[in-house]
């Protein structure tokens, strides 16, 4: 008589996904900064091959440059200036965020609003913010008020654009849904609209970021003894032209790092919301 066994099934192991997962993640990181660094080579070298043809007259290398930023770091005059213009961009843009969406949540709400305050918007966001330095400066002097207002004047039609946009582009169907089940209005714009207005609140407020480094450089030009815009004027009256690719480059630098600071803070605090970044 044969006997025959049967041993019992190993159970197989299930897939470790969350390690997969991880690794995936690493390597898209590590791709993607791979790639970010492979642009920036690519970059130099294009500037280099640019000095080179044209010279030191015309165009600094990255050599001259990095050379004149150490050189106005070590004197104070680089550092003095990035603060003196991160301090008017961040307050004027803050307050054109703060002032900006407000005021457009209340123009998507409320119709009368809309038709009292767009005339207003539609004028005055068509006039650029250099064309009211001059007036700034008579009216409000050299000091920080001129630049924050200008800085203010151009973010907060940006922001209220944007975000009675967002008001308007929410669904009806949630509105009558919620109108439906007994909310109130107050009720409907902090649960339907506001929520839904968020990523559009946050594209204003970056598209606002990067036009008030626009302007900064035009109040500073006028009326400002520090700042990167002055340091700009000044090299260039100066003849300098290593010092005018600094001021540039960190004008640029410095837009970048406030640009992902606002995506993290938005990406860690407004996902909920829908905000992608």
């Amino acid at each position: 008589m044969t006997i025959t066994t049967t041993e019992a099934p190993t159970p197989a192991r299930a897939p470790s996904r969350p390690r997969r997962t991880n690794a995936v993640g690493r390597g898209q990181a590590l791709r993607t900064l791979g790639l970010y660094a492979f642009a920036v080579l690519v970059g130099l070298g294009v500037w280099q091959l640019v000095a080179v043809k044209y010279g030191p007259s015309l165009v600094a290398s990255p050599r001259e440059t990095l050379s004149a930023a150490r050189e106005l770091a070590a004197d104070g005059t680089l550092g003095n200036s990035i603060i003196a213009s991160s301090r008017r961009i961040l307050i004027g843009w803050g307050l054109g965020v703060v002032v900006g969406a407000p005021v457009g949540l209340l123009i998507g709400q409320i119709r009368i609003v809309r038709q009292l305050l767009e005339p207003y918007i539609e004028f005055f966001r068509f006039i650029p913010p250099v064309a009211f330095v001059t007036l700034a400066v008579v009216w409000l002097g050299i000091g920080e008020t001129s630049k924050v207002v200008l800085i203010f004047y151009t973010a907060v039609f940006i922001v209220t654009l944007n975000t009675s946009a967002g008001v308007m582009a929410v669904n009806e169907n949630k509105l009558r849904a919620a109108a439906s089940l007994g909310a109130s209005r107050r009720q409907i714009l902090q649960r339907v609209v506001l929520p839904s207005t968020v990523p559009y609140i946050l594209t204003g407020a970056r598209l606002a970021m990067g036009n008030s480094f626009l302007t900064i450089v035009s109040a500073e030009i006028v009326a400002a003894q520090v700042g990167l815009g002055s340091l700009i004027w000044t090299s260039r009256n100066y003849g300098r032209i290593d010092w005018v690719f600094v001021g540039i480059i960190t004008l640029g630098v410095l837009g970048l790092v406030y640009d992902r600071i606002l995506r993290l803070i938005a990406m860690r605090v407004l996902h909920k919301y829908g905000a992608k970044v």
